[in-house]
């Protein structure tokens, strides 16, 4: 999506949802992480590169999924601690860390799937089988009403002090 915002509805609402599933900080990182890809295209005017190229796909998804699921991993201390101050405790381990990792980054693969014409998700093979005419409207939607659901989740855990997520 060109604005990366826009992923962190579902990513939220889900992240909140699924929690005993999810580590939500991974979660939320791993649904904006591959649009650094089509950010620094922009930033650096990368001449015949596709705004939503490797990255886009399963498989550079994957390589994103790898490197962030031990980031996350070394840095879930920090973490934790950024959680405390929205009021959120969770403990993560590195199964969750790992699974969280790829299922946000394909999911974002997924959504965006639905807009950009120009993907090819399951690179090597070209073509994108998901782009259709008007999807944006139906992505765009989901987005804004999963991120109205998602703010209504957390305030809802948190409504009786820190919001245990395990």
């Amino acid at each position: 999506m060109p604005f990366t915002p826009f992923h962190l509805g579902p990513a939220l609402f889900f992240g909140l949802l699924l929690s005993t599933a999810f580590d939500l900080p991974t979660f939320l990182i791993a649904n904006v992480l591959p649009d650094v890809e089509p950010s620094a295209v922009l930033f650096f005017n990368v001449y015949g590169y596709p705004l939503h190229g490797f990255f886009h796909s399963y498989i550079g998804a994957t390589i994103l999924a790898a490197i962030l699921a031990l980031c996350m991993y070394l840095l879930r201390g920090f973490f934790g601690k950024v959680m405390r101050v929205f009021r959120l405790q969770q403990n993560s381990s590195l199964k969750k860390i790992v699974f969280t990792s790829f299922m946000g980054a394909y999911f974002h693969v997924f959504l965006d799937s639905f807009l950009y014409s120009e993907m090819m998700p399951f690179y090597p093979l070209q073509g994108n089988v998901f782009s259709a005419y008007g999807s944006y409207t139906i992505i765009y939607g989901f987005c804004g009403i999963t991120a109205l659901l998602g703010i209504a989740l957390y305030l809802y855990k948190i409504r009786k002090g820190v919001a245990i997520l395990d």
